[in-house]
C-alpha cells in the first residue's frame, strides 16, 4: 500500500543545505545538502518511521488532506533590520 506525506524543506542558513520535516509524523526529521538528496532522505526516514510504528503496534498517521503552507507579510521595526 502506498501513502503520501507532505515534506517541508527549510533552507539551513547556518549549515547550508536543507532541514526536512514531515508535519504528519511527529519527530520525523532529516537533513541534506541538495533538494534531490533531501527528498531521498525524506523517503528513507518516512519508511523507517512507519516500519518502527508498525513493529511497535503504534498508530500510523494518515495524511488525509495536505496542510496549507503559505506566507504572510508583517511589519518589522526599523531597528530590527540590523545584521548580526
Amino acid at each position: 500500500m502506498k501513502r503520501q506525506y507532505t515534506v517541508v524543506l527549510l533552507p539551513d542558513a547556518d549549515e547550508g543545505g536543507y532541514v526536512v520535516t514531515v508535519p504528519a509524523l511527529p519527530g520525523c526529521v532529516t537533513q541534506a545538502d541538495t533538494v534531490d538528496e533531501a527528498l531521498r532522505h525524506a523517503r528513507e526516514v518516512i519508511e523507517l518511521y512507519l516500519e518502527e510504528a508498525q513493529a511497535n503496534h503504534d498508530y500510523i498517521p494518515v495524511e488525509s488532506q495536505p496542510p496549507t503552507i503559505t506566507s504572510v507579510e508583517v511589519d518589522v521595526a526599523a531597528e530590527a533590520h540590523s545584521a548580526v
